[in-house]
């Protein structure tokens, strides 16, 4: 059984050791900026977005705090602050999704399927329903003036290299994600983690 400390541990490094830019916050790992590309197909195809992370100390059994720092048009995103409305990160949290889950399942899907009947963006959801055709030019607008450039990119690649460089080894690294991915979570945490997250309203919380 993994400690919730351990397992925040794994799942950080697992993320810094994928294909996504982690950018981390006064040298820790409870809180960090990724580098998150609009998914394939999308109409958020070739925009490129900073999420601020912020994991709880009962994190995996309270899910992480997620949040748009660059400005994005979406109906489920809240245009000031970046906090999102997506019911698996929030209510539906389970110990049992880790930090990949969370950019490789659940924000490619609230990109790819936005709900406007459930919106934090009014006028995003509201022109959705009312014209279709002027919704999407108008998203393809804010991902020509929001997204990051190259040097953005290669800057938050160095800070993950460094990062990995200055605390882990990477055959270390890859030994411990070998090691716990063998290990589960308990019934019993489970259940614990579960009605941690139904006492409290979780949300994606970033300033713009």
């Amino acid at each position: 059984m993994s400690s919730p400390s351990k397992r925040r541990d794994m799942d950080v490094m697992k993320l810094m050791m994928s294909d996504y830019a982690v950018e981390p916050i006064n040298d820790g790992i409870s809180e960090f900026n990724v580098e998150f590309h609009g998914p394939k197909e999308s109409l958020y195809e070739g925009g490129v977005w900073k999420i601020r992370v912020e994991l709880p100390d009962a994190y995996p059994y309270k899910s992480p705090s997620v949040g748009f720092l660059n400005k994005i048009f979406h109906p489920n995103v809240d245009e000031l602050s970046g906090s999102i409305c997506l019911d698996v990160i929030n209510q539906s949290w389970s110990p049992m999704f880790d930090l990949l889950n969370v950019f490789e399942v659940f924000l490619p899907q609230l990109l790819l399927y936005p709900n406007p009947s459930d919106p934090l963006n009014g006028d995003a959801a509201s022109l959705m329903m009312k014209d279709q055709k002027q919704y999407e030019q108008k998203v393809k607008a804010w991902v020509e003036v929001t997204g990051y450039n190259d040097k953005c990119h290669s800057d938050f690649l160095f800070v993950t290299i460094e990062y990995c460089d200055r605390y882990a080894k990477k055959e270390n690294i890859t030994s411990t994600l070998t090691d716990e991915s063998d290990e589960e979570i308990s019934d019993e945490d489970v259940s614990d983690g579960r009605s941690l997250s139904s006492e409290d309203d979780v949300a994606g919380n970033a300033d713009p």
